[in-house]
Order: structure tokens, then sequence, then C-alpha cells
């Protein structure tokens, strides 16, 4: 596993720790997990300054899902899936370091991994969705295309 894929799954027990404990401190936050589980300082790193993005970027990247998955609520979804979800686009929206198929695919592993049997296609659907609408795959065109 990589330092970068082991650092996503952190950052997303991170971000679902977040929202279950209801925006807790969030230097007390990292603090309290890396004792628990610790991790080399480029996993800390990434994870944490994912986080950070993530929160400070919250209502933007909660839009952008809103907006490919009219269907559904983002309270009705499974915390997990929110935190995958918000990492993603994330990723996609602000980390134009991050090429948009590597984001797609770490954040699909995530999902099949720590959430339900479903959850890796309607995650790879909703990220998919997000990156055409916002230009992130330039073969692609930008107008939308609806998860259902």
């Amino acid at each position: 596993m990589s330092l970068r894929h082991r650092a996503r799954e952190c950052a997303v027990q991170l971000l679902y720790q977040w929202e279950v404990q209801k925006g807790e401190d969030v230097d007390l936050l990292f603090q309290r997990f890396w004792k628990i589980k610790p991790a080399p300082e480029e996993v800390r790193v990434f994870a944490e300054e994912c986080v950070r993005g993530v929160i400070s970027q919250q209502k933007t990247i909660d839009e952008a899902i809103q907006e490919v998955c009219s269907q559904w609520e983002m309270e009705r979804l499974a915390a997990v899936d929110r935190a995958i979800l918000r990492l993603g686009t994330y990723e996609l929206l602000f980390r134009e370091d991050i090429p948009p198929k590597v984001a797609l695919d770490e954040a699909v592993r995530i999902a099949r991994h720590y959430s339900t049997a479903q959850s890796g296609a309607f995650v790879n659907g909703v990220l998919d969705a997000i990156a055409k609408r916002h230009g992130r795959f330039p073969n692609h065109p930008t107008e939308s295309a609806m998860v259902q």
C-alpha cells in the first residue's frame, strides 16, 4: 500500500470522526488519532492537509456533491460515504497536483474497503460527474451528468 493511499484512508477516518463528533477541534482530533494509529510523517502530513482542506472548503464541496446527487440528500448518505465523497471532491476541485483519475480510483478503492458493496460504483459515478462538470477530464464535456 502506498503512503498516499494510507494517508487517504486515514483522512477518511479522520473526516468520519470529525463529523460524528460534531466538528471537534481538529488539532485535538489529529493528536488522538495519531496516538492510536501511528503513521510515518509523510502519511500524517498529507492526511492532515486533506482533512483541513475538506473542512475549509466543505460548503463548496457539499454543493458540488449535491449538484450531481439530485435524488439524494447529503444527510441520507452513509457517514463513511460522505467522508469518501468529500475527500474525493476536494482532490478533484482543489488539488490540481492530483490527476482526476487518481482521485477517482483512490476514492473507489477506499469505498470498496470501508463501505458497502454498492458504494464503490456510487462513489465512482458521483465523482466522475463532478469531474466532468468542473472540466477536470479534458476529453469530456463539462455539461451536466447527473447521478440518479
